[in-house]
């Protein structure tokens, strides 16, 4: 551009003045950042647990607290569908004392509350998971799981009736 007869390298709109210099150097740096958070959101990671109810019985008789022996049917999913285990296919589910440390975080979390019968879908980041080092070959590091889980039993106590499997997930 030219100002009179001297050469500059920016020009004057109203009273902002925009240097060629400063927009290649915004741009650049929206061409840096941007891709991180394009990124960020299509991974499919999430910051903090999130339960969803699949199916809920009419009466909650037995409900899991802490210290509580519970036994428990999950799918263990990947953000991208990847099965990484089931109880479900081995038909024999888990069983372990809630909010003892015994399974990863988010499960002592996730299925605190939960009625015998109840279904839930967890989504548990990967703090509350297996965190940077996964569990591999299966898990790798930093991955976000999702959990399709029924609760079959609290200390030894079923609901009445009902077959335990996963068409509600």
């Amino acid at each position: 551009m030219y100002e009179g007869k001297k050469k500059t390298g920016s020009r004057e709109i109203g009273k902002v003045e925009f240097s060629l210099c400063n927009m290649k150097a915004a741009s650049i740096l929206l061409l840096l950042v941007l891709p991180i958070f394009v990124f960020a959101k299509k991974s499919g990671d999430v910051k903090d647990l999130q339960i969803g109810v699949k199916y809920k019985p009419e009466s909650c008789d037995i409900q899991a607290h802490k210290g509580d022996k519970i036994k428990v049917h999950y799918r263990g999913k990947l953000t991208d569908g990847t099965v990484f285990d089931s109880s479900f296919e081995r038909g024999d589910p888990i069983e372990f004392e809630l909010g003892s440390g015994q399974v990863i975080k988010g499960w002592d979390q996730g299925l605190l509350g939960m009625c015998v019968g109840e279904k839930r879908k967890l989504k548990i980041p990967s703090k509350l998971a297996y965190g940077d080092q996964g569990s591999p070959p299966t898990i790798p590091g930093g991955a976000t799981l999702i959990f399709d889980t029924e609760l079959v039993a609290v200390n030894g106590k079923t609901s009445s009736g009902g077959k335990t499997d996963d068409s509600e997930l």
